[in-house]
């Protein structure tokens, strides 16, 4: 089967960063989101719109996945069904996500969900800032991820 790319499109910083590579390496991308996203009018770029139901566009892209799709998504626990279905996976900030790597942080999502359903807590900051260094590290990892099929 061919190589495919799937955005999870909500809150994706990178999405112009993904058509380059795409394009350059011509591998369709489909873009699921929720509610109506711009994609390039030219071949090999879809868009998906799913329902407004929690979790419709990962459930949408675990389903599609598999050993020949690249998914672009920072949430962990679509990673985590994704990478199961022999996929790969590659957060916006351009480091591949592997169950190794994301082992912990669903550990650490797991706890911190308890402490809040058991208490309030202060809002902590969110993630970091997205920087340029962040768009040239996914750019260069995305075209490995590529080439390297």
């Amino acid at each position: 089967m061919p190589l495919y790319i799937y955005i999870d499109a909500d809150a994706c910083p990178v999405r112009e960063e993904t058509y380059k590579v795409a394009r350059r390496h011509r591998v369709p991308v489909t873009v699921v989101a929720n509610s109506f996203i711009r994609v390039p009018k030219e071949p090999g770029f879809t868009f998906k719109l799913v329902n407004d139901h929690f979790d419709a566009a990962d459930d949408y892209i675990a389903e599609a996945a598999n050993a020949d799709a690249i998914v672009i998504t920072s949430d962990i626990l679509l990673a985590e069904r994704v990478l199961k279905s022999g996929g790969r996976v590659l957060a916006s900030n351009g480091k591949p996500m592997t169950m190794d790597t994301i082992g912990s942080q669903i550990a650490v999502r797991a706890i911190m969900a308890d402490l809040r359903a058991g208490a309030e807590m202060p809002t902590v900051g969110g993630p970091p800032p997205f920087t340029q260094k962040d768009r040239s590290r996914f750019l260069e990892a995305l075209h490995l991820m590529v080439v390297k099929r």
